[in-house]
């Protein structure tokens, strides 16, 4: 009999770090989780990662995971590395961290690099930082360089034009070589082995951007399927075949197979972090609440919000808690508020502005590339509510699909690493085996009809009214 065999998948995400097991159809093994430390932000426009949180955090996590698993350390074959895009480590001549990690929501990533620490010799990505921890190579996943990089996505390596390296301010000399999603970027060495107890001499496999690793492990191809990604961003991704550099409605991603791209809608900063700011709002009641009833407190709000009726009675929200660098006076609105309204109203208002705010992205990004949709694949933690799912289906009027495995970024990492160690001769057939749907919800009729003239009517026009007031107070808050 063939002695099973396993793979791990590191999702290193804004707000937990998550770090799985699996065997090679699939299936969750054991798992450990750690959640991070809040975001250092002594002033507006700063997000920095504390101390060395993000593999301080790994450590912690990948110790939880090894304690769970049963099975033979020696049959685990591999391990994929996801994590945070957009982020800048900035990293001294032995790989360790010359100062905090820039989180992508700190407003010095819109900008080139500035080289002002002497102590800096490398200037790389979340990947790239964690990759040497565990290896000791200054090696990363070419992948994982969306924004201010020299990245030339046509052929996945550093630009070779000047003027690109001197416009993006960061020397050759300072950057990791790169290597292909699906490449084995070294080994575990016996230092990361001893802390983290992941064993030391497995493979460490380059993904890719989180949210083309989380598109892999949703099982998302070509055809007319869209994926909406619930994290702290949200962001909706259609496959693409091609690097289109000017669209106007959308971006183009490095894949997590080599060669192929994703096009990325617009999306929403701080999105399924506005579900959590509602849910703290309610401190220890909702939680003592919950508690008594034997659920979490996302799923007592959702109960409470399947009473509402579609649309909440008339209760809107724009979801811009947190500001793009180019408008920063963008603010989250709640507006039709009547005397009835409930903290039930407010949270499914939450959810459908998520939706809606989706449904428009996705919409005129599909319009530019001519493509009509006949379902959309929906991950992430909020997937796991059937009231969002339902909205998801309701708001797009179209199928909504929710998968076994709605952690899709580790499954994602999972793969590269299947594929990586041969276990699989190719990503598609990986995704085959290891992809699976659990959940298929279908558009309410009455409801679809609803959100489309709300939406045609109203929902789509309320920042344009909106955003002139608050770019006006912007002024007198935010010195």
């Amino acid at each position: 009999m063939m002695k099973k065999q396993y793979v791990i998948g590191l999702d290193g995400g804004t707000q937990s770090t998550k770090v799985v097991i699996f065997d090679l159809k699939g299936n969750i093994v054991c798992q450990g989780k750690k959640d991070l430390q809040p975001m250092h932000t002594p002033k507006p426009g700063v997000a920095e990662h504390p101390g060395d949180d993000l593999w301080d955090s790994i450590v912690t996590a990948s110790r939880e995971a090894m304690e769970r698993f049963t099975g033979d350390t020696r049959s685990i074959l591999g391990m994929g590395l996801c994590t945070i895009r957009c982020c800048r480590a900035c990293l001294k001549g032995d790989g360790r961290l010359a100062s905090p990690v820039l989180n992508w929501m700190d407003l010095r990533l819109a900008r080139p690099y500035e080289h002002k620490d002497p102590q800096v010799r490398y200037v790389t990505t979340t990947s790239g930082y964690i990759t040497h921890r565990f290896t000791g190579q200054f090696k990363d996943t070419a992948a994982n360089y969306e924004g201010m990089w020299p990245i030339d996505k046509d052929t996945w390596q550093w630009s070779e034009d000047s003027d690109v390296i001197k416009t993006f301010n960061v020397p050759r000399e300072n950057l990791f070589k790169l290597e292909m999603p699906g490449a084995i970027l070294g080994y575990v060495s016996h230092e990361a082995s001893e802390q983290t107890n992941i064993p030391a001499g497995i493979p460490v496999v380059a993904t890719a951007n989180d949210k083309a690793v989380e598109a892999l492990g949703a099982g998302l191809l070509p055809g007319k399927t869209a994926l909406v990604s619930l994290g702290t961003y949200i962001g909706g991704m259609v496959y693409g075949e091609k690097n289109v550099p000017d669209a106007d409605t959308f971006f183009t991603n490095m894949a997590c197979i080599p060669n192929e791209y994703l096009y990325e809608s617009g999306g929403i900063r701080h999105g399924m972090g506005t579900v959590s700011w509602f849910r703290r709002l309610f401190g220890d009641d909702i939680l003592s609440r919950a508690e008594s009833r034997g659920i979490s407190p996302e799923e007592l709000l959702n109960r409470e919000a399947r009473k509402v009726p579609a649309g909440c009675d008339g209760l809107m929200t724009v979801p811009e808690w947190l500001a793009p660098p180019e408008k920063p006076f963008k603010k989250g609105v709640m507006i039709g508020f009547h005397g009835r309204h409930t903290r039930a109203h407010m949270h499914r208002s939450i959810l459908e502005a998520i939706a809606l705010t989706m449904k428009n992205h996705v919409d005129a990004m599909c319009r530019e590339l001519g493509l009509e949709l006949e379902q959309i694949i929906v991950s992430g933690g909020g997937s796991s509510g059937d009231l969002f799912m339902q909205i998801f289906s309701d708001v797009f009027g179209i199928k909504a699909f929710r998968n076994e495995v709605n952690g899709a970024a580790s499954l994602g990492s999972a793969i590269c690493a299947a594929v990586a160690v041969n276990a699989y001769d190719s990503f598609i057939s990986a995704i085959e085996k290891m992809v699976r749907t659990r959940d298929r919800f279908y558009p309410i009729e009455k409801h679809t009809a609803l959100y489309k003239k709300m939406n045609k009517d109203v929902y789509r026009h309320i920042s344009g009214y909106t955003d002139t007031i608050l770019e006006k107070s912007h002024p007198l808050f935010e010195q």
